[in-house]
């Protein structure tokens, strides 16, 4: 299912009075903020936590449940989801380049990005990839180039620790090594809004996403309106005609009962 709608103008929403954002979200073990670059400074970069996220103009944002996903223009929003609504998957494609989002649950007392990303890592040297390890916008990220039937390909993973979550983002394409060749996901990578709920959840598993309830129904509306499978008559309302057997011949026609003798 795809998403794509055009978002009102204004840009990136701020709070009304530029107030510091309390809890910044960088990596513990990133570089020191003096070296990085101005977004870092900005308190008002996201993700946020939905208890702290500025107010957005209505449409401005998809709703999926622990991830409120920004709509910018230019940006597709592809999400996988199951036939209940669970979404599986969700993946912003700007051009020729990608962002895919995850958000985790965490503990209260620290984050998980350090020990998800030697994760990681190790799994990317498994399957023969150097991963290398760079500080960037929210602290240490991984960057690694694996090669596809397209051929190669630029990843670049990025972790940011919120309270009890993390969001777990990897760029692909060219956007992995140039942030300014798609911009737009990287507005919606500081846009995002992460509602974790309060129910318990075990450390580094997957928060629940969901398709809106308007999406929900309007699967349930198609669906329904589909005919059967091997249902649809002949647009001139004629039966349709048998398959023929392979080689050319015509359908097998019948045998006939052998006579029983009296």
């Amino acid at each position: 299912m795809i998403f794509s709608r055009r978002r009102g103008s204004g840009g990136r929403h701020h709070r009304a009075d530029d107030e510091p954002r309390t809890g910044r979200h960088a990596a513990a073990d990133g570089p020191d903020p003096d070296e990085l670059d101005d977004v870092e400074d900005d308190p008002a970069v996201g993700p946020y936590d939905v208890t702290e996220a500025p107010d957005f103009d209505e449409g401005a944002m998809l709703d999926l449940g622990a991830l409120k996903v920004p709509v910018v223009e230019g940006v597709e929003i592809r999400v996988q989801a199951g036939e209940d609504g669970a979404v599986q998957q969700v993946v912003l494609i700007h051009g020729d380049n990608a962002l895919q989002l995850g958000v985790f649950a965490a503990p209260r007392t620290e984050g998980i990005w350090e020990e998800t990303r030697t994760e990681i890592k190790a799994t990317l040297f498994a399957d023969g990839v150097a991963a290398e390890e760079l500080p960037g916008e929210y602290g240490t990220e991984l960057r690694a180039r694996v090669r596809t039937p397209e051929g190669l390909n630029d990843l670049r993973f990025v972790g940011i620790d919120g309270p009890r979550w993390m969001v777990r983002a990897i760029y692909q394409g060219k956007v992995a090594v140039d942030a300014s060749v798609a911009t737009p996901l990287v507005d919606c990578l500081r846009n995002l809004v992460v509602d974790r709920g309060k129910d318990p959840m075990p450390a580094r598993e997957a928060l629940p996403l969901r398709l809106p309830k308007e999406a929900i129904e309007a699967r349930a509306a198609a669906a329904d309106a589909a005919p059967a499978p091997g249902k649809t008559p002949p647009a001139n309302g004629t039966p349709p005609r048998p398959t023929p057997r392979p080689g050319g011949r015509g359908p097998r026609k019948p045998s006939p009962r052998p006579r029983r003798s009296s």
